[in-house]
């Protein structure tokens, strides 16, 4: 099978989703010139134009694609090809509204802006299925293309009467038998025992909360629908291109699809990533989600999306600081991106993403946000030598869209307790430790991690608590949160409130009582080592068995309660934190956890705000904060972007990066050594 190697040969692609059919043709050849400057290597072309490329049911106008194609193939810019069948035309809405999806209500979402279709829908399926075809007949060989790109951002979801059928058709396969479905759904409840096939309908509003089992399903449903929808347009390419990788993109840590199962059917595993330029914590979520990435493409993958500048959706839009751009850019390819890219390459004058920023603003190629990009590309030639290596990581975060999709039921304990809140809080604690992080599923080979850290698994599986125990008892530390293992596959309590695989792995007699905290409420405990603090969020009244307790809760109802324990099991250790610690304690936490599992930072001594990530022989120093920073080096290091040598410490100014490499390591640069700051502009 082909992958990414195929498409980078050696480089970091960069570039962009670029919109031809959005401008006069007179524009193009000006695009392709200042593409050429910028050192654009790669654009994404076709997402959003079914309707220019199938006017009407059948018609086919590919002359302007046959020329925008010719056009950057003579300009030496590579194409990712793209199916445009995240936004059908509205001729198909109009002639076929079987098509449009329909809301829990029966409401129609109706055409007139993107994603309107039914992935059940075997008319929108044949339609996507020919414009597909049609486009590697006419394309598959031609010397521009290097990566073909499916839909966008899947994610819609459907309650019609053909997702009904379809959402039967799953069951049916998934338990044979109507007494099973019954039994896994638990319909003894509230007499929603079915009696036929045909009666069960998706999970729409309904007069008071649903089957919690029943909307767990459809979530699994609609993510293999939408699955189906990618794997037949991935298969038609592959038959006519078996030599051209195939992505599509994810979303940032994105609900609607189990991100673990798509990734194994993808060549190429990309994302789009927006952290907001005013958000202190940007870099951390940032690191989140290319670490998820780069998990779950088992190695190099590509940043699809970014902005240059502001986006068009937040309530107030805010432009990036000069430097933050290049900052988070590198650090994509810091934690494994062989490719940054942006949406998009020119800023649309019309249309609802007018105000988006692009590669070329409305200013225009003169402005200071295109010298930034230039300035980029020239940077991103540098790192070449990077391009398909390794980042290695010796700890791991659990994450599992099964738990999550579990976790979102009404009828629960705290509708405070957000799953992702809880996952982005431990990734930031160790992020700001320097420890980098790879996600793995509950179910995977946890061997190689001397550290794994549970947030929050509401459900876990039979096989991935075995999982975990044979882990423990071989030697890992394991570090769990609250409110997990409750739950088996079918969303059953376990008995005992939490598994007693879980409890016996703990050193967890009982957990009594779940004990939520209040919007502004907060426990404190202290420990002999981490002093006092405050968690929010959770608490738990529960009772060791083995385990020690290593903080105690100070005050109100659990007044001496365990907040933290430790417990010894087999050659390993267990640690289990009861509530979300304030920010200070939780990587106090992990940190003290790490440090005994042997996992130490890359470097010593390193500033507040410094990024510090290892990748191949490289590593990568990202100053996030907002004032220069200075990091000692135990030996002397060169600066691949620059040629600079760096003899015992790195001056690094507001959204620095320096790239060190042993000084044995071949560059085409030469530079005598140097200690002034490195400026965030260079």
């Amino acid at each position: 099978m082909p992958d990414l190697n195929d498409a980078t040969r050696g480089r970091v692609l960069y570039g962009a989703d670029y919109n031809p059919e959005q401008w006069p043709e007179s524009v193009w050849h000006d695009d392709v010139r200042l593409m050429r400057e910028a050192g654009v290597t790669t654009v994404t072309v076709g997402v959003f134009s079914w309707a220019t490329l199938e006017p009407r049911p059948g018609a086919r106008d590919f002359g302007w694609l046959d020329r925008v194609m010719d056009l950057l193939h003579q300009g030496g810019i590579e194409v990712c090809l793209a199916t445009p069948t995240a936004s059908p035309p509205p001729w198909m809405g109009a002639r076929h509204p079987e098509t449009l999806p329909r809301d829990e209500t029966g409401g129609v979402v109706w055409y007139g802006s993107r994603n309107q279709f039914c992935a059940s829908s075997p008319v929108y399926r044949d339609y996507a299925q020919r414009i597909t075809e049609d486009l590697a007949e006419r394309y598959g060989n031609h010397p521009a293309l290097r990566m073909w790109h499916v839909g966008n951002e899947y994610g819609t979801h459907c309650w019609c009467d053909t997702t009904a059928t379809h959402f039967r058709r799953w069951l049916r396969a998934r338990y044979g038998r109507l007494d099973a479905l019954n039994e896994a759904w638990g319909t003894a409840f509230w007499s929603q025992r079915y009696d036929c096939w045909e009666e069960i309908i998706p999970p729409r509003r309904a007069q008071y909360l649903g089957n919690p089992a029943q909307a767990l399903d459809f979530r699994r449903f609609t993510s293999d629908a939408l699955l189906e929808c990618f794997t037949a347009e991935r298969d038609a390419l592959a038959a006519r291109t078996p030599h051209i990788p195939v992505t599509t993109n994810f979303m940032p840590l994105f609900i609607g699809q189990d991100g673990w199962a798509w990734a194994a059917e993808e060549d190429v595993v990309s994302v789009d990533v927006y952290p907001d330029p005013k958000d202190p914590h940007g870099g951390a979520y940032g690191a989140m989600i290319h670490d998820l990435t780069r998990s779950q493409a088992g190695g190099p993958w590509v940043l699809m999306e970014q902005a240059a500048g502001p986006v068009n959706w937040r309530g107030v839009n805010h432009p990036k600081p000069r430097g933050l751009m290049r900052l988070w850019s590198l650090q994509a390819v810091a934690r494994g991106a062989d490719g940054v890219c942006f949406f998009q390459w020119r800023q649309s004058r019309q249309g609802a993403e007018k105000f988006h920023s692009g590669m070329v603003t409305h200013a225009g190629e003169h402005s200071r946000a295109y010298a930034q990009v230039r300035e980029l590309g020239a940077q991103l030639r540098e790192l070449g030598p990077v391009a398909g290596s390794d980042v290695p990581a010796r700890a791991a975060i659990l994450h599992d869209w099964h738990a999550w999709w579990a976790s979102v039921q009404g009828g629960r304990p705290s509708s405070r307790l957000h799953y992702d809140q809880v996952l982005r809080a431990w990734h930031q604690a160790l992020w700001e430790r320097n420890l980098t992080t790879d996600f793995a599923h509950p179910q995977a080979d946890l061997t190689d991690y001397a550290l794994v850290a549970v947030p929050h698994l509401y459900l876990l599986t039979d096989e991935a608590l075995e999982n975990l125990a044979g882990y423990v008892r071989g030697g890992g530390t394991l570090v769990c949160g609250f409110f997990t293992g409750v739950a088996d596959e079918d969303d059953r309590v376990r008995p005992g409130g939490v598994d007693q695989r879980l409890r016996d792995i703990l050193g967890l007699r009982t957990v009594h009582e779940w004990w939520p905290l209040d919007e502004g409420e907060t426990v404190t405990a202290e420990s002999p080592w981490l002093g006092p603090f405050t968690g929010t969020l959770w608490s738990e009244d529960l009772e060791p068995a083995t385990a020690e307790t290593v903080a105690r809760i100070k005050g109100g109802e659990l007044d001496g309660l365990p907040a933290i324990t430790r417990n010894a099991h087999g050659d390993g250790t267990a640690w289990y934190v009861s509530t979300l610690p304030e920010p200070a304690a939780l990587r106090a936490l992990l940190a003290r956890a790490a440090g005994e599992a042997g996992l130490r930072p890359p470097l010593p001594g390193i500033p507040e705000g410094v990024e510090a990530v290892p990748r191949g022989d490289c590593l990568f120093l990202l100053n996030h904060g907002r004032a220069p920073a200075v990091v000692p080096l135990p030996s002397a290091r060169t600066d691949l972007l620059t040629g600079r040598v760096y003899d015992t410490q790195v001056h690094l100014d507001r959204y620095a990066v320096v790239v060190l490499t042993p000084l044995d390591s071949p560059h085409p640069k030469g530079a005598a050594p140097c200690t002034e700051p490195l400026e965030s502009s260079s």
